[in-house]
């Protein structure tokens, strides 16, 4: 800053840990804690296997592919393919790996090709254990693969928003390395996400239950900072509600940012960062 000519008070200067700048920390968390503006809650964030901390959404980076591409993935050997639509009887994923977490299938109330099965329930294919349901949601697009998707709350945002409408439980089966969960089965636990997926369409084909696969335009979220690819994951973190700041925002400055502001989420106030920095997180008298 002072090589770039900043006309700073360097009297002014502090460091993270000084013990007046912990208080102020420490008292605005705790005031807006108070306020009701910050809360826990076991939500999905947007999750770097490689940085081992959650990230905000700035910090994605959202890389557009046209179909079949190779990308080279932190901890991985060889290059990963993404971009292509794999289907197993009638339901379609760009994800094999995550529907081991599977635990419903939903598909549009209005698709004449499905309405006669929403409310029963099937079994899943790698889970012998696990049945699963078939919901209607007007989130499913008719028209994308075979019109029916499978959700998966703990690994995907809109599955997450699916399931708490439909009651669906949430199976976390990718850890904070990147590594399948027990939850996964015995037959992936260990594995990591990416050769997971290889893996899970071997078994499927040895069952006789894969259906193929096609180039599909998608958006991969990338961490902008490891360049790894981001993994949805439930974590139980601090939030900011961000609505009614965002409300009193648009009304001050008006309706030019009111789009942008409305759609954005409860930021996460929750970062893992292996530097110096005052911890907040821990009991405060609040009854």
């Amino acid at each position: 800053l002072r090589a770039l000519g900043s006309s700073c008070d360097w009297s002014r200067a502090r460091f993270t840990m000084d013990p007046s700048m912990c208080r102020a920390v420490t008292e605005a968390f705790c005031r807006l804690h108070a306020d009701g503006l910050i809360y826990r809650s076991l939500r999905l964030v947007n999750w770097s296997c490689t940085l081992l901390s959650a990230i905000s959404d700035i910090e994605v980076d959202k890389m557009e592919l046209s179909g079949r591409t190779l990308l080279s993935v932190p901890g991985y050997d060889k290059p990963v393919v993404f971009g292509i639509l794999s289907v197993e009887l009638v339901v379609a994923t760009t994800r094999l790996e995550t529907m081991l977490g599977d635990t419903g299938v939903a598909v549009h109330p209005e698709d004449p090709r499905y309405q006669h099965l929403i409310g029963r329930q099937i079994q899943h294919p790698l889970v012998p254990d696990r049945v699963i349901p078939i919901v209607g949601d007007s989130f499913v697009d008719r028209e994308f693969g075979t019109g029916a998707v499978k959700l998966t709350p703990a690994h995907d945002y809109t599955d997450w928003e699916a399931g708490l409408r439909h009651h669906l439980p949430a199976i976390s089966v990718i850890d904070e390395a990147g590594n399948m969960t027990s939850a996964a089965g015995p037959q992936f636990a260990g594995m990591k996400r990416f050769h997971a997926r290889v893996q899970v369409r071997t078994a499927l084909e040895a069952l006789g239950l894969f259906r193929g696969e096609q180039d599909n335009p998608m958006v991969v979220p990338v961490c902008s900072r490891s360049k790894d690819i981001i993994e949805p994951l439930l974590k139980p973190q601090w939030y900011m509600r961000c609505q009614e700041m965002a409300d009193q925002a648009i009304k001050e400055v008006g309706a030019l940012i009111s789009t942008t502001i409305q759609t954005k989420r409860n930021y996460s106030v929750c970062k893992t960062i292996f530097k110096p920095l005052s911890s907040t997180d821990f009991g405060c008298p609040f009854g």
